[in-house]
């Protein structure tokens, strides 16, 4: 049986968080300890938050992802949205066919619609939402906002010229130069 993953930490003013330990260390899966590994790493040099994400093709990593939001100020800068777009790039595929997906934590909302755009065979994650949202990245209010009309969303939402909208679908579905996804 898999024993805990807790690391401890150490923070100091000349060396920030550092982990001093692994306690009762057991992961049996590499490509999830790396995902691990990309999250703690990610915390410890304060690159942003504890997320980490590697996407597998063939039995080898082929992108890797940290969170990157507050790096780059880019709120979509999430592990898994940084591992799908390296992994894209290094296939020449819009689409992950045949990949993993390795994710330290259970994809957000946005992410996990990522995922299911980039189409992987399959995705494996270690921490739950409930565990992120602990640690205060708690993404429930978007589950919830989805239900909400859109006028009395947080943000409120108006449509506005959906018959103009409709044209770039007219053209769309009539053009043979499109790739279908």
């Amino acid at each position: 049986m898999e024993q805990a993953f807790r690391p401890e930490f150490n923070e100091s003013a000349d060396a920030g968080l550092q982990p001093l330990r692994f306690n009762s260390i057991h992961m049996d899966n590499r490509f999830m300890a790396r995902a691990i590994s990309l999250s703690i790493e990610n915390v410890c040099t304060g690159s942003g938050g504890p997320f980490g994400c590697v996407v597998v093709h063939n039995a080898q990593i082929i992108a890797e992802g940290a969170n990157r939001v507050t790096a780059t100020n880019d709120p979509t800068a999430h592990a898994e949205i940084v591992a799908i777009r390296k992994a894209c790039r290094e296939l020449g595929s819009f689409q992950l066919d045949d990949c993993e997906i390795y994710s330290s934590c259970e994809p957000c909302p946005m992410c996990l619609g990522a995922i299911y755009w980039a189409r992987p065979a399959r995705l494996y994650f270690a921490s739950t939402a409930e565990d992120a949202a602990r640690a205060g990245f708690d993404d429930r209010f978007i589950y919830e906002q989805l239900e909400v009309a859109y006028a009395d969303r947080s943000i409120p939402m108006s449509q506005m010229m959906r018959q103009e909208a409709q044209e770039a679908f007219r053209l769309w579905t009539a053009s043979n130069q499109r790739v279908d996804y």
